[in-house]
């Protein structure tokens, strides 16, 4: 398959005929890569049973994990879910557009391949300007999982998407200016308790000024039941992975245990002839022995990890490493979304030095 990739540029008349062009594919069945403030996404009409499988065969993802119906305005919402209630509506006037994404109960006209099966529909109303253009011009509603391999980073950068979808999709959209870096948090409001069942960068603390008792879903920092259908993207499978065996370092007693622990790994590995890369925020960077260290944020600003963090997980594939390290981060606001990636691209290989 030639895949159309189109750069977004100054010129409104060259945009348009992007967006005309990327019209076509998605009215027509086909698959159409865009840019969003979270994450780059890989949009079909979501209510096209065979465009949405198609997402599947191109990512190489499970049929069973759901996908994300993005809108451009809040009118979709009645279309869509079988009941809008209160706090739906709270939540798309304090969060809409913007990274957040409503579990709600779904109307027969979302088809089963969207929801994994499920009797609920993940909504969400982006607000990158790119991707309300393309919503609002294909006049369609857009179903958008990351525009990925199953399994590996998700792409932050036009670069990332074409090295993974170029020949399996129709068209990608380029356009870098991701800022956010990290999926949208996934709320889920068809029970009686909201419950999050993935962070990012809307907190629970934001979530809980508006619609008071949020819980966590316990998935986020471990693993989904054998044989549970997951209600979320990324509850399941390993998921946002490099190449390499990444392992996440904690200590209760500071940062200096942590270094001492992945240096003295670092030369064990390096002197059998391997190459290790590491993960650390710019305020131990500087400390480490091995052969790529990447900073990714500080301990100041979670927001910039989240921001760096796919992007950084990519380098270290295109560096050939063997092995990477890295240091846990703070749970505390978006640091729960980082934190909660480091756990799924790492396969749930923690080690605390302390035990």
């Amino acid at each position: 398959m030639d895949t159309i990739i189109a750069y977004v540029t100054d010129n409104e008349e060259d945009n348009i005929k992007i967006y005309e062009q990327a019209k076509s594919v998605l009215r027509s069945g086909g698959l159409v890569a865009f840019p969003t403030e979270t994450v780059y996404g890989l949009g079909a009409d979501a209510l096209t049973e065979e465009a949405a499988l198609k997402i599947y065969a191109a990512k190489g993802r499970p049929s069973d994990n759901p996908l994300i119906v993005h809108i451009a305005n809040v009118d979709a919402l009645y279309e869509l879910a079988e009941q809008v209630d209160e706090r739906a509506l709270k939540l798309a006037e304090h969060f809409w557009p913007g990274p957040l994404t409503m579990i709600l109960k779904k109307k027969s006209i979302v088809p089963d391949s969207i929801t994994g099966g499920l009797d609920t529909v993940a909504i969400r109303m982006p607000s990158h300007p790119v991707a309300r253009k393309l919503i609002e011009m294909a006049g369609v509603y857009v179903a958008a999982p990351s525009a990925n391999t199953s399994g590996k980073p998700s792409p932050t950068r036009a670069k990332h998407v074409i090295h993974d979808m170029q020949g399996r999709i129709d068209m990608i959209i380029a356009d870098d200016t991701v800022d956010i870096g990290v999926e949208s948090t996934i709320v889920d409001i068809s029970g009686e308790i909201p419950m999050i069942l993935r962070p990012g960068y809307v907190t629970k603390a934001q979530l809980e000024n508006v619609l008071g008792e949020v819980e966590i879903d316990p998935a986020i920092m471990g693993s989904l039941a054998e044989g549970v259908t997951p209600k979320a993207p990324g509850m399941k499978y390993r998921h946002y992975a490099p190449e390499a065996q990444l392992t996440l370092v904690e200590s209760r007693n500071g940062a200096e245990k942590v270094v001492e622990y992945i240096n003295k790994m670092t030369r064990e590995h390096q002197d059998k002839g391997k190459r290790i890369g590491v993960m650390a925020p710019k305020e131990t960077a500087g400390m480490y022995v091995a052969d790529v260290v990447i900073p990714v944020g500080s301990r100041d600003d979670e927001a910039l990890a989240a921001r760096d963090l796919y992007a950084a997980l990519r380098e270290f594939d295109e560096c050939k490493v063997d092995y990477i390290y890295a240091e846990s981060v703070s749970t505390k606001d978006v640091g729960l979304a980082v934190m909660n990636r480091l756990i799924k691209a790492a396969g749930h290989t923690i080690i605390d030095v302390e035990d």
